[in-house]
């Protein structure tokens, strides 16, 4: 039964992770601003209920991989390569753990929460990541995007390029993981997986 259990997880992972990178490849035709939501947040969440922290530091970093080679990233590339990649690697893999460890602490209290706390946790992390590397890396250009917006260089990043993106994340995972781990939990793949 254990092998059987693990195979099974193993499985779901690896379909997670195909889901995680269509979700990127489709994610680059959805647009907020100059930049691409991403949907991949959803499965990083439900990897985390059924494979633990790890499970989301690995779909995470899957999620990053997709993000250095989509074409909104080359911009990033060209102003600064080292912390591009560190920006992007680090942020989808943490955001994963931190949704990982949320939801494991969490998990005995009640499910529901454990979950609504992930798919919260998720989001913040991604963004706040995000938000910690441009200022490292690319506040200067941040800064002149901004001046020829007529803006501060806070107000452009926050306003301009995550503010919408961040509220549809945030929005899309809170309501979605929930309803899925309940639709997991109605058709009994949960146990499959523990």
């Amino acid at each position: 039964m254990r092998t059987t259990s693990n195979a099974f997880r193993l499985t779901y992972l690896a379909i997670l992770t195909a889901i995680v990178i269509v979700l990127q490849l489709l994610g680059s035709f959805i647009k907020f601003g100059p930049f691409e939501v991403s949907l991949v947040l959803l499965p990083i969440v439900l990897g985390v209920v059924t494979g633990g922290p790890w499970a989301g530091a690995w779909l995470g970093l899957v999620f990053g991989v997709c993000v250095l080679v989509s074409p909104s990233t080359q911009l990033f590339m060209s102003i600064h390569i080292f912390g591009t990649i560190l920006t992007v690697l680090l942020k989808g893999v943490l955001c994963g753990l931190a949704a990982g460890w949320t939801y494991w602490l969490l998990r005995n209290k009640n499910k529901y929460f454990a979950i609504f706390s992930a798919a919260v946790v998720c989001p913040i992390v991604n963004t706040g990541i995000f938000l910690l590397g441009t200022r490292l890396f690319f506040w200067d250009t941040i800064a002149v995007w901004a001046a020829a917006d007529g803006t501060n260089a806070w107000g452009y990043l926050i306003l301009t390029m995550i503010g919408a993106n961040f509220l549809f994340e945030l929005l899309f995972n809170v309501i979605l993981c929930p309803v899925l781990l309940r639709l997991m939990n109605a058709t009994k793949l949960e146990r499959f997986l523990k």
